[in-house]
């Protein structure tokens, strides 16, 4: 099925003929009657944004594409679909849609459709041969097969929603890019440096032009950790009846461990004599040791006894429904939202939270920092020193000057 895509930008519309088509470049070419401008370095036509002579009309798109499906991409913020499964043409196309008004000034509006979902409607821009040369590049580097997989996916991301090629692509475009991030409001800070780190590597590395250099790292977002208190860790441990996902919860939170770092267990990374669990290549490619339960023991024991899990010594500890493979970390996301629900917890909480509920309730023990930082596996302590905001080992000891007040008056 033929698509003809339509890009509403303020002053203009950018029609793109992709794949050298003759028919699309004819019908355009008749209809603007020299108005739209042809840009054959782009392949594609621009036509001025304004109403009468040189637009789109609602008579004129049935008669230009007639029985084809149309896209129309207005600003990068909304997606129209029309002339098929029976959708109706709209009265015009250069229509901007309405927004709707701010209930609070603070209130921000989202786009109707996500900057994900608008690229997977684009054509690929990023060719084989670049996907090619960055996967090479990063093998060659021993890049861990998450940075691979998400520096290919922002790189893919960028060129395709914005509808250029690397070597199309400036400054500029990258900047409007991360602000459009900023905008959707579906993006962390997190998640913008990572797609900027995407980007800073495959220009600087394989393309070889300078157009990142300039480009800052987003702010942070400054957010507390969600914490489980200890009597709703263990409400939610003694809920779950089924021991394969009671052992996976109480080895992340006994542990400190990451979900991807959880699933990824085998029979050997658990030492039961020294109460030790080994994390092979975690984050950065680190190994490290990190304590284990007495409590998991016992669970564990069971879990071998009811479980068949494979008595070789390389078999996932928490197997898939193909033994040769573990679960995905999807599931064990479910396992904890279920134990969440099923506790009554209405804490806005994620599997991660019982990793940032080890660190807290170490701290509040007296724990040292620094070992902390080793059993979590942080590179700097900085990152560790988030959990004294919410550790309450001294808030506990403050009286407040309500009560202080209530007393005295006594």
């Amino acid at each position: 099925m033929e698509v003809v895509y339509f890009f509403g930008e303020p002053y203009t519309v950018r029609i793109p003929v992709y794949d050298n088509d003759q028919k699309l470049f004819d019908l355009l070419s008749a209809h603007g009657g020299g108005r739209g401008v042809w840009d054959k370095e782009r392949q594609e036509f621009t036509f001025k944004r304004r109403t009468g002579a040189g637009t789109l009309s609602r008579d004129g798109l049935k008669r230009v594409f007639p029985d084809m499906p149309l896209v129309w991409v207005e600003d990068h913020a909304t997606v129209q679909v029309f002339g098929f499964l029976e959708r109706e043409w709209p009265k015009s196309a250069y229509t901007i849609p309405a927004r709707p008004e701010r209930k609070r000034a603070e209130q921000v509006n989202r786009p109707r459709f996500s900057m994900t979902e608008q690229a997977e409607a684009l054509p690929e821009k990023l060719s084989k041969e670049w996907q090619e040369k960055l996967a090479l590049a990063m093998k060659a580097r021993k890049f861990s097969i998450q940075t691979k997989s998400a520096y290919m996916y922002y790189n893919r991301f960028l060129c395709r929603y914005l509808q250029k090629t690397p070597g199309e692509m400036t400054a500029d475009d990258i900047t409007g890019f991360l602000a459009g991030m900023e905008e959707n409001g579906e993006y962390s800070a997190s998640t913008m440096n990572l797609a900027l780190s995407a980007f800073k590597y495959f220009y600087k590395n394989i393309v070889k032009n300078k157009i990142t250099d300039e480009h800052y790292r987003p702010r942070q977002d400054r957010r507390m950790p969600v914490v489980l208190s200890r009597n709703e860790i263990i409400e939610m441990f003694k809920l779950e009846k089924n021991l394969k996902h009671r052992l996976l919860l109480m080895l992340v939170y006994a542990s400190g461990l990451r979900v991807s770092e959880a699933v990824k267990l085998k029979r050997h990374h658990l030492d039961q004599q020294r109460k030790s669990v080994a994390i092979i290549a975690g984050k950065g490619r680190k190994d490290r040791y990190t304590v284990m339960a007495e409590t998991v023991l016992d669970t564990l024991r069971d879990y071998y006894e009811h479980y068949a899990i494979a008595d070789d010594i390389n078999a996932w500890l928490f197997p898939g429904p193909d033994p040769t493979k573990h679960i995905h970390i999807r599931t064990a996301q479910h396992v904890f939202e279920k134990a969440l629900k099923r506790a009554e917890i209405k804490k806005d909480a994620s599997i991660h939270s019982l990793r940032h509920s080890f660190a807290t309730h170490l701290l509040e023990n007296g724990t040292d920092i620094r070992y902390i930082q080793e059993l979590l596996g942080h590179s700097s302590i900085r990152t560790t020193e988030r959990y004294t905001h919410v550790a309450q080992r001294k808030m506990l000891k403050i009286t407040s000057p309500l009560d202080a007040i209530h007393n005295g008056n006594d």
